[in-house]
């Protein structure tokens, strides 16, 4: 039973892929505490999942939109007011895709259009979000707008290759753009630095595994599962943090301030 921390809130959800996905733990998350919304992804992205399973738990419509075109997001944010019956008090962009990474190109050898719809799909999309958004006049006063980020955009990480730019690039738009939205209409927009979590996206990047161990190690809190980040972005969207903006809100069990541990001592003297 939830606390209905978000009744009478209105919003739209992207990347729920299947139910690995944090945007799918927040979807059901969000329901649960009192909100209606729309799911969407990439038309491709949904004959790969089971969104529309999500749909029916949620009682929510589904709207295919690729997150790079204006044409898509556009209609995606009228028939979503229509469908809710008035403006969005939050949006969550879980997005992230980098052709380089899926077919195992080395940093080294990129393939630079591949590297610009790495930019496009993963980073530039939110500010299409935003301005979209903007201009379809679609955020209530003191809304809510979040996208997931790794550390990876401020810390060098292998095997991460391209996406560590496209979330350098996402964490600097939400900054310019939560500037933007707040002067506006008190929108607030921020990123979360979610730990490694075992997702469809996350455990194809080269030795996730290990490096999933690696974190679990390194925080003192262990790794945030999806759930946790599900209540961590639930909350985000509530009133309760209403003048938190502009922020990368790190949710890592502590990994980001951790030097050393025991464990890690312990793994490398043996």
């Amino acid at each position: 039973m939830g606390n209905n921390i978000l009744k009478g809130k209105k919003g739209i959800i992207f990347g729920a892929l299947d139910e690995k996905s944090i945007a799918w733990k927040t979807a059901l998350k969000a329901h649960e505490e009192g909100a209606t919304f729309v799911l969407t992804n990439a038309p491709i992205a949904m004959r790969m999942g089971a969104i529309n399973e999500l749909a029916k738990k949620c009682n929510a419509q589904v709207i295919p939109a690729d997150a790079t075109s204006i044409e898509d997001l556009t209609n995606l944010f009228e028939q979503s007011m229509e469908i809710l019956g008035g403006k969005l008090d939050f949006v969550l962009h879980s997005i992230g895709m980098s052709p380089n990474v899926r077919k195992g190109k080395e940093y080294g050898d990129l393939n630079y259009d591949w590297f610009m719809k790495t930019l496009d799909i993963s980073g530039i999309s939110f500010h299409k979000v935003m301005q979209t958004a903007e201009k379809t006049d679609a955020m209530n006063e003191w809304g809510s707008i979040l996208a997931l980020t790794y550390i990876a955009a401020q810390r060098v990480f292998p095997d991460y290759s391209d996406m560590a730019q496209a979330k350098s690039v996402l964490e600097s738009i939400a900054r310019s753009y939560g500037q933007r939205f707040g002067k506006l209409k008190n929108v607030r927009v921020n990123t979360i630095s979610q730990s490694p979590t075992m997702t469809t996206a996350g455990s194809g990047v080269g030795g996730f595994d290990v490096f999933f161990d690696y974190a679990n190690k390194m925080s003192p809190l262990g790794n945030a599962s999806s759930e946790a980040c599900a209540e961590y972005i639930t909350m985000m969207f509530s009133d309760y943090t209403r003048m938190v903006t502009m922020q990368n809100l790190m949710h890592d069990g502590g990994f980001s301030s951790t030097g050393i541990t025991e464990e890690i001592i312990g793994e490398l003297t043996k």
